[in-house]
This record gives structure tokens, sequence and C-alpha cells, in this order.
């Protein structure tokens, strides 16, 4: 997972106002029950030392926000009287959430978010295509992709002195408006990365556009004929296999990077490993197991790479008031700081990692944490 939409929070200066919040809609009571909740998450803040104008953005953001249908959470973040994020979570949190602190407490964020995958998914028939396109950051793309040709595109029937003439010319129609969905798709695919394109919709349509499409996107397309343009059709189905195709990427990406994590042995392994990797600006890729209970602290000073176990390491780093913070928010920080990305692992996948916490280095050097001096 890439991090630099976090980089805004580590942009200002603290202390920090994160609240997670249930704020589903799915009940005639709904919005009561957000400002209820609300209502004792801000009590919290205000026990913990929040400023009383970061309390107010966030009141601003939280009642006012657009809601959405079904059940889904808020993530909130805010320092010195304005909301520096706010982002949707798919599902409510575990439990709400308000913390004030040095450091905005993102970890819940980045645990609902996951693996991010960017796709696009076009909808075809043979007049053109209702396409979509997320990117890793979750920023949907949407488009209407109408063909250039509009007559003819049946075949007629068998018979008659026009035959092949009608039936050639509705060919050509065909080819050419999956050529123009082709084309806008391959556009949106190379503008938000993806990693899974989606062709479904009508059979003889998603097959001209897939034999269409450049090699280089070959390997990344599903085709199916889930799926229809037509006017109340029932989507379920495409909606399913789109999840899935999306989640085995995900699952073949936290595969590779367990992968290459082994490969290094005992190197990068434990959190003194980590934190000692983050200090030389050497890790990669972090590995973390999500674990909602976990409230192990470091320490830190101005700068990312300004992280340790004890505040020793950092007076010998010249760090003159260094503070002690959740270790999780030291992490990520540093991460951000330093370019690296995030892998969430859930219990069951990385049973053996040493304290939860492991690395993926950039390089291995005599210095590295684990390696030792052979």
């Amino acid at each position: 997972m890439q991090l630099s939409f976090l980089r805004p929070l580590y942009d200002r200066p603290g202390p920090w106002c994160s609240v997670y919040l249930d704020a589903s809609a799915d009940t005639e009571d709904a919005h009561q029950a957000l400002a209820l909740r609300w209502r004792a998450l801000a009590r919290q803040l205000t026990d913990q030392g929040a400023d009383e104008a970061s309390v107010a953005a966030l009141d601003r953001v939280i009642r006012g926000h657009d809601p959405m249908v079904g059940d889904y959470g808020l993530a909130v973040f805010a320092t010195r009287g304005r909301v520096v994020l706010s982002e949707y979570l798919s599902a409510p949190p575990l439990s709400d959430l308000a913390s004030y602190a040095p450091l905005p407490h993102v970890m819940p964020l980045l645990a609902a978010r996951g693996e991010q995958v960017a796709w696009v998914r076009v909808l075809a028939d043979r007049t053109g295509a209702d396409a979509i396109a997320i990117s890793a950051g979750g920023v949907p793309r949407r488009a209407q992709i109408v063909g250039r040709e509009t007559f003819p595109l049946r075949r007629v029937q068998p018979g008659g002195w026009s035959q092949s003439h009608h039936q050639k010319a509705a060919m050509e129609a065909w080819h050419h408006n999956a050529g123009d969905v082709t084309a806008a798709t391959v556009q949106l695919a190379e503008r938000v990365g993806a990693e899974v394109l989606v062709i479904a919709g009508d059979v003889r349509a998603t097959g001209v556009i897939a034999a269409q499409m450049p090699e280089r996107w070959q390997d990344l397309m599903v085709r199916t004929d889930a799926g229809s343009r037509a006017g109340g059709a029932d989507q379920t189905l495409l909606d399913d296999l789109t999840v899935q195709t999306i989640a085995e990427v995900a699952d073949q990406r936290i595969t590779a990077m367990l992968d290459k994590f082994g490969v290094q042995e005992d190197v990068g392994a434990g959190l003194d490993a980590v934190v000692g990797a983050l200090q030389r600006n050497q890790v990669d890729t972090m590995l973390i197991v999500d674990d909602p209970s976990a409230n192990g602290e470091l320490w830190i000073g101005p700068e990312p790479t300004e992280i340790a176990v004890d505040p020793g390491q950092l007076a010998a780093m010249s760090v003159a008031d260094p503070q002690r913070v959740r270790a999780d928010a030291a992490l990520v920080r540093a991460l951000v700081g330093t370019d690296a990305a995030l892998t969430v692992l859930g219990p069951d996948e990385a049973p053996e990692l040493t304290e939860g916490v492991g690395a993926v280095l950039r390089y291995v050097d005599a210095g590295t944490p684990g390696r030792g001096n052979g």
C-alpha cells in the first residue's frame, strides 16, 4: 500500500484529533444516532485536552458529510482548527474511537483500506460501453463511451439480394464501436495504473474488444458475459466477479511480499530491526499484523527517521526533546517520510512474524540489524 495520501497529515505539526465512527444510514433514526455517537466522541476529545477549534471543525465535517447508503464509517483527522483528511470507510469501525495525540492515529484507516488495487471495468454492448475506473487511492472515474457507428448494428435475416452487404456493414460497425471502447478503456487504464481490466457484457462486443486490446493489457484482462447495459438489469453477478478478481490480485501481492520477506531470512524481523532500518531509510515495505488491541510505544523526534525504542537512542542522535507516542503511529510517520510502503496482514496471514512486524529492505549491509557479521 502506497502511503502518499497521508502526507498532508505529516506536513503539519500536531497535536492531532483522530476520529473513527459508525455513520451508517440504514435506519430511520440514523441521523440522530450519528449525532449521539459524535457527541460522546467530542466529549472524549475535550477530556483529552483537544482544542475547541479542532473539535468544531470535526463537528462541521461529521454532521455535514454526504451520507452513503447502508453500513459505513468515517475516519476524520484535524489539527489546529482544520480538518486535514476525511475518508469514508466501507464498513463501520469495530468500535467508535477518538484520540488526541502528537501524531494522527491512522492504523485503523490503513487496516480498513487494505491492499488498494487499481482497476477498470467496462460494461459493453454493440453501441458502446459504460466504464468505471478506480485508482489505487480509491478515486472513481466514470465514463460513457459512445461508439461512432449507429447503423446498421444488426445483421439481417438470411435471404434477399442485399444480405451480404448488410451483414458486412454490421460487422464493420461492431468493430468500429469496439475499437472506440478499446481506446477509451486503455486511456482509463493508463490514467489510473490499472492492475485489473474487467470486460463485461454482450459476448460478441466483449470478444471484439478483447481481440483489439494491446498486448500489455492482455494478461490483466478478465472477460465475462455477466452484466447488461439494459435499464434495470441486475448487476449482482458482475459486481461479485469484480470484487473476487480484485481480491485475488490483492492476495497475490501480499503473497509476493511475504515471499520477498522470507528470502531475507531473519533480516528486518521484529520491532528493533524495523526501527533500525527506518532510521537508515532502508525500508522498502513494512509488514504489520493488524492488531486493534496493540498499545506499544516508541520515541520520536521532529524528523521521520528520528524514531527509537528508547529515548537514549534519540539523545545520541542529538534530539533534544523526544516524545513518546503510539508505536504504529510512529512507524507509519517514518514510512511516509521515507516514501516506503505498507502491507497490512491478518493474524492468520503471518503467524510467525516476529512481534507482528517486519520489513522488506531496499538494501542490506554490514550494519543491518539481524544480518550479523557474516
